[in-house]
């Protein structure tokens, strides 16, 4: 019998997370940044969706369409039933990554997503992912691949090896993966505690371990405990994806784009120092011990010059997706935490404290008589939306679009929190992309809905739901026994949600 899962973990699900790298907005501002000519919107793809959020999200809220896949029939049948509700242009199919990239009738694709799938598949799947994108992805289009990297992964390999082996050779045959994920990390407690010398040699790797522990099994099953697991280097990507005739672009992951909070002033003058920007790269992942890479590439890499980069820059809109008294001006990057200059920041968050999408033209000019450059702006925009308090604003004609569909999504989600806290991100059409709401935040959008007008109401709405199902709240590690001290709770949450994160909601037309 063919083993369909090809060694990959699929007797338990994916977590439900959210990707914004995944949006193709985001790859505009971190190609401006660089100095590239930025990516269009129109037809993607995403290869190995998990359960399907973040491509369900994209597809309703960026007016593109999309095609995806994923091996797993039960997410993909969790996946297909949200594009159902909401209606989107999204084609989503349970295929291996064999079938769906040899068919012939997909279209080119502006972009190509794989988020972390690369280090969890065969040689073979990656040959066939690479003549996919040499084929399917158009001139000008973006390939974002995220994965496992050296060196920052080296010390972690072997304690990876031992926990997948004591799974494989002891644990209990139909135990079940989480049993057995249990029974690994049970196991490798034992083992440390004799003392071994590996141990000594690598300290960091019992720290990790204890980080892990703590993790989600679901989460862990398939990051750690697949057949295939292979941390690969910068300069091996690069050989593999170079018959797809791609360019490395820059990192997706925007606080990257800063030197200044990861690298030393003596490390950014001997990065300097190197003429070739791939070899930069893999100098680079040293001296920051990259574990994860999250990297945009382009087939046709094109450069603007000074003055285009700075219009499209200043026709670029973003919006504050946080309370402007919640932001903070500190940041961490590889080399520690950084502060951002208040008389820099200040005015460009005041300005922006309403919430409303502006161009970074228009910020340019009302922190002008502040001292505050455009360059400064600039690189504010790219600080403050890696930090995730800023987030780009799509072309104003596709909004109304989207928000039929990004209603009806978001509708759906919501009513699904009534009995779940899986699903905490909501879909907007003015990002295009996802944004956090947990789920009490989400019943308090239900209740609402519903007529109610006060946070106290929100409250007693919220608690209905939860002791009709036996649930109550846990504060501080301590669970919430009477009604009153729950309602109580519940209340202070529903006054915060209206006056922090129910205006930024309405401002991304989630609300």
């Amino acid at each position: 019998m063919t083993d369909w899962t090809a060694g990959y973990v699929a007797d338990i699900g994916y977590t439900f997370g959210y990707y914004p790298e995944l949006n193709p907005l985001r790859a505009r501002l971190a190609f401006l940044n660089a100095g590239l000519v930025p990516p269009e919107n129109g037809t993607h793809c995403e290869l190995g969706y998990g359960q399907g959020l973040s491509t369900n999200i994209h597809a309703a809220a960026s007016g593109g369409a999309w095609h995806a896949t994923d091996f797993n029939p039960t997410q993909a049948a969790f996946a297909q039933s949200l594009a159902a509700v909401s209606g989107s242009n999204a084609h989503l199919t349970d295929e291996a990554f064999a079938d769906f990239c040899t068919r012939t009738d997909l279209p080119e694709f502006d972009s190509i997503g794989l988020h972390g799938i690369w280090s969890w598949i065969s040689d073979e799947n990656r040959a066939v992912i690479v003549d996919f994108i040499r084929r399917k992805l158009k001139v000008g289009g973006v390939l974002y691949i995220s994965y496992n990297t050296q060196p920052g992964w080296a010390p972690i390999v072997p304690m990876r090896d031992l926990l997948t082996e004591h799974s494989e050779v002891m644990g209990v045959a139909g135990q079940g993966i989480v049993s057995r994920i249990d029974g690994a990390l049970a196991f490798a407690d034992k083992l440390f505690a004799t003392n071994p010398t590996y141990a000594k040699a690598n300290p960091w790797a019992i720290e990790r371990l204890k980080g892990i522990k703590g993790q989600d099994r679901n989460y862990l099953a398939h990051e750690y405990f697949n057949r295939d697991w292979l941390p690969m280097s910068f300069a091996s990507m690069a050989q593999w994806l170079t018959p797809a005739k791609i360019n490395y672009a820059c990192s997706a992951h925007y606080l990257d784009h800063i030197d200044g909070v990861n690298l030393t002033a003596e490390q950014q003058d001997f990065l300097k120092e190197i003429p070739d920007a791939m070899f930069r790269q893999t100098v680079r992942d040293f001296m920051v011990n990259q574990q994860f890479r999250r990297d945009y590439w382009v087939k046709g890499l094109r450069t603007l010059n000074t003055l285009e980069q700075t219009e499209a820059f200043r026709a670029q809109k973003v919006v504050l997706v946080q309370a402007r008294s919640d932001v903070s001006l500190k940041v961490t990057g590889a080399i520690g935490e950084a502060t951002m200059q208040e008389p820099v920041y200040n005015p460009i968050l005041d300005v922006l404290a309403d919430h409303k999408p502006k161009t970074l033209g228009q910020i340019e000019q009302a922190v002008k008589d502040k001292g505050v450059t455009f360059a400064q702006v600039t690189q504010a925009a790219m600080i403050l939306t890696g930090a995730g308090h800023l987030a780009a604003v799509q072309d104003e004609a596709l909004i109304p679009k989207a928000k039929k569909h990004t209603d009806k999504l978001n509708v759906h989600l919501i009513d699904k929190a009534r009995g779940s806290a899986d699903i905490s991100y909501l879909a907007s059409p003015v990002t295009g992309g996802g944004f956090t709401v947990n789920r009490f935040q989400q019943l308090f959008l239900l209740a609402i809905s519903q007529g109610k007008k006060q946070p106290a109401e929100w409250a007693s709405f919220v608690w209905q739901n939860l002791a009709a199902q036996g649930q109550k709240i846990v504060k501080s590690g301590k669970t919430l026994e009477t009604p009153e001290d729950n309602i109580a709770e519940l209340t202070v949450q529903a006054t915060a949600f209206m006056t922090k994160q129910l205006p930024i909601l309405k401002a991304l037309q989630i609300a």
